[in-house]
């Protein structure tokens, strides 16, 4: 099972570029307005649109890892690319104790790269806690990831 992700994105090439970065690979298929990443690794089929005048908004997108290690291949691939826009280690965030590495896409869509290393108790709401999105994106540093 992989999941599949449409972008609508202002414009395909920019994109393309963008995410050959992040995933070390070229699209499987691209014309000037479509594109599609056919990944393994992460199980990923991410296809980007051109858009027609609306781009896709999404809260925040995210790829969970396994361990400590593979957050710190992510790191030094982020950092190399000058990607890497945020680190947060041993945060509570989402019910959750993780480490995360955030970026954002061509079309402000933020991305994040999170491994889990305990869940927490649900208490609370996350409405307005600024959590699970990056202080670039509206969180207050107070505010980020309390929960």
């Amino acid at each position: 099972m992989r999941p599949h992700v449409s972008l609508d994105v202002r414009n395909v090439p920019a994109s393309v570029e963008f995410y050959q970065k992040i995933f070390g690979l070229p699209p499987q298929k691209q014309t000037t307005d479509y594109a599609k990443f056919d990944l393994t690794a992460p199980a990923l089929n991410l296809s980007l649109v051109s858009s027609t005048g609306r781009v896709s908004a999404v809260n925040h997108l995210g790829i969970e890892v396994e361990s400590v290690d593979d957050i710190a291949s992510w790191k030094q691939r982020l950092q190399e690319q000058g990607i890497l826009e945020k680190v947060e280690e041993g945060i509570a965030c989402c019910f959750a104790r993780q480490d995360k590495l955030w970026f954002t896409d061509p079309d402000g869509n933020p991305w994040e790269i999170f491994t889990v290393h305990e869940q927490l108790a649900v208490t609370g709401a996350l409405r307005n806690s600024g959590c699970c999105v990056p202080k670039s994106h509206g969180a207050s540093e107070s505010a980020a990831c309390a929960v």
